[in-house]
């Protein structure tokens, strides 16, 4: 019999195989991938008319989130990112390992949402039911697609995550900055039922919204394989956070400026594909199902590199269990194929409104305890500021509770999936480390 701790379960960590820019352009990647085209319509649901002033309070909050992560990262590069950070805080323990598992499956479910994006925008071209079939078999053929370039190596990821940057960096700028011409700047239809916002709707709407920024953590997990990474790991962050708060709030800008609320709200999970036909008719819908489509694309591939990594990290550490099924290759490639089979189970058995939901409370519940944790064992030696901990910590929580209040009188199916899955990872990580 083949004597399985013979194989090979090296997980081929290569320094120095992204650069900067790289880093940058697979965070903006994520997260332009997921947060302008899947999020908009449902944030402006939550949010009513004064939606695009939810990314901005979103990015306020990032901002303080962020802070944790430049200084971890810029003291503990890791391909492990927010594993090792967690380590780091509380030991190898429960926490550690459920924080992690937490913040793996926000990250994969964040890969179902766009994958479902993907074929939700793709059938916009051929006057196809958002709800048909197709939209599913679109989505798991672009996460299977995704599978396959992603075991081609890291340069032709960062290669390929540049190249499609820079395609829907400019593409979404140009609609963004044609949909505010043709609205002529003067957003009526942005401005005419303010009143239909609530403070709780726009507290709510901020932890989606924040959910299209938490690409940024990408880069985190593949820590030590950028070059320098003690400056660059930091610079990525920040930069590529930077460059989403602008795309983010002209998108949505032209989108309030060309369609009504209840206009966003009908197209919710297809909104700047509505959007734009106002601007350039069905070329604008053209123009704007490639851009979601190569968004899309690059922001799955980009994931699924991060997070099989992470998820390669934390089998390295011995805090989950690992079986490789008779697989052949290292531990990436196995956890490539977990990945990739849970995206697939979320994205045939979820819609998007809850994909993303899940994805918010799993982040932000990770998100506290990364800055707990700082605060608690590491502020000292990382030399944080407890007043901008405490503020992160702060503007989480509200955020979480605000959501989950809003959701238990709307969709309580999702606080129960939620709280079945926090469940199972901590009930299940306490099993396997007591007996390992």
């Amino acid at each position: 019999m083949k004597d399985h701790s013979q194989h090979n379960k090296s997980s081929k960590y290569k320094k120095n195989s992204l650069t900067l820019v790289g880093a940058v352009s697979m965070g903006t990647g994520v997260m332009i991938g997921a947060g302008i085209l899947a999020l908009t319509g449902q944030i402006a649901e939550l949010a009513g008319s004064l939606f695009p002033l939810a990314f901005l309070a979103a990015a306020v909050v990032t901002a303080f989130s962020a802070y944790s992560y430049v200084k971890l990262s810029n003291a503990y590069p890791s391909a492990g990112g927010i594993a090792m950070f967690l380590q780091k805080a509380y030991g190898k323990g429960v926490m550690t390992a459920a924080g992690a598992l937490l913040m793996y499956f926000s990250m994969v479910i964040n890969q179902s949402l766009v994958a479902k994006t993907f074929g939700t925008y793709s059938v916009q071209l051929f006057d196809i039911d958002p709800s048909s079939w197709i939209v599913l078999a679109l989505a798991v053929g672009l996460l299977i697609f995704a599978f396959l370039l992603n075991i081609s190596g890291n340069r032709a990821i960062g290669l390929f995550s540049l190249l499609m940057a820079f395609i829907k960096i400019g593409g979404i700028v140009v609609f963004a900055v044609g949909g505010l011409w043709i609205a002529d700047f003067s957003f009526e239809s942005s401005t005419a039922g303010v009143t239909d916002t609530s403070m709780t709707g726009f507290i709510a709407a901020m932890a989606l919204a924040i959910l299209a920024y938490k690409g940024f953590t990408t880069i985190t997990n593949s820590g030590s394989e950028i070059v320098d990474p003690h400056r660059n790991v930091g610079r990525a962050i920040i930069i590529s956070i930077a460059i989403c708060v602008v795309i983010y709030i002209l998108v949505a800008l032209a989108v309030a400026g060309n369609l009504g609320l209840p206009e966003i709200i009908a197209a919710k999970d297809f909104a700047l594909a509505e959007a734009a036909r106002p601007v350039l008719g069905d070329y604008g819908l053209w123009f704007t199902v490639a851009l979601a489509i190569v968004a899309t694309v690059s922001g799955v591939i980009a994931s699924i590199f991060a997070v099989s990594r992470m998820l390669a990290m934390l089998t390295d550490m011995k805090l989950v269990p690992h079986r490789h099924f008779g697989m052949p290759g290292n531990i990436q490639n196995h956890t490539l194929v977990y990945t990739i089979v849970i995206a697939i189970f979320l994205t045939l058995f979820f819609d998007l409104s809850r994909i993303a939901s899940l994805g918010a409370i799993f982040y932000l519940l990770m998100d506290i305890a990364v800055h707990w944790g700082v605060l608690r064992h590491l502020r000292k030696e990382i030399k944080a500021n407890a007043a901008i901990l405490l503020t992160a910590i702060a503007f989480d929580v509200i955020v979480l509770s605000v959501f989950l209040m809003v959701k238990a009188s709307t969709d309580v199916m999702v606080i129960y999936a939620a709280l079945v899955g926090v469940l199972i990872v901590f009930v299940g990580e306490r099993i396997f480390l007591r007996e390992s």
